[in-house]
């Protein structure tokens, strides 16, 4: 390394040259491309179908998921419709509050390919409200 009264310029040339091998840097200027919520906890959504997506092996069977168009940004995503009956309670047009599902780094759960959301809300309603009886959805 240079050492001496006119060795700035050649320094700042050396530090510039390396500094996309620098950890802090690296972190830094991270960016997370897949994030469809960009960056908030959870998203507000319409619902324009639902399907049933198939659990990857070495388990089978068919998880109810629903199609979800984000309002903030237009994007798709595919959300998950989590326990028993929850699918029933979800139609077409509804407007949805979607959240992670909790995965390893953000990423899709155990079983499901490409699913990293999950419905909580339906129509301002809670889905788990809903789903044990102790509320009844409204129609918008």
């Amino acid at each position: 390394m240079a050492k001496g009264e006119f060795s700035a310029r050649q320094l700042e040339k050396k530090r510039k040259k390396w500094k996309h091998k620098d950890p802090r840097q690296k972190k830094r200027h991270k960016k997370k491309k897949s994030d469809l919520l960009e960056g908030s906890p959870q998203g507000r959504g319409l619902v324009i179908e639902k399907r049933g997506v198939t659990a990857r092996q070495p388990n089978s069977g068919i998880r109810k998921c629903v199609r979800v168009q984000l309002i903030k940004n237009g994007r798709e995503l595919t959300a998950f419709a989590p326990k028993d009956g929850a699918i029933k309670y979800i139609d077409e047009h509804d407007e949805v509050i979607v959240e992670g599902l909790g995965g390893r780094k953000g990423g899709a759960p155990g079983d499901l390919w490409g699913v990293k959301y999950k419905v909580i809300k339906v129509n301002n309603q809670s889905l788990e409200m809903l789903r044990s009886g102790r509320k009844e959805k409204v129609k918008r």
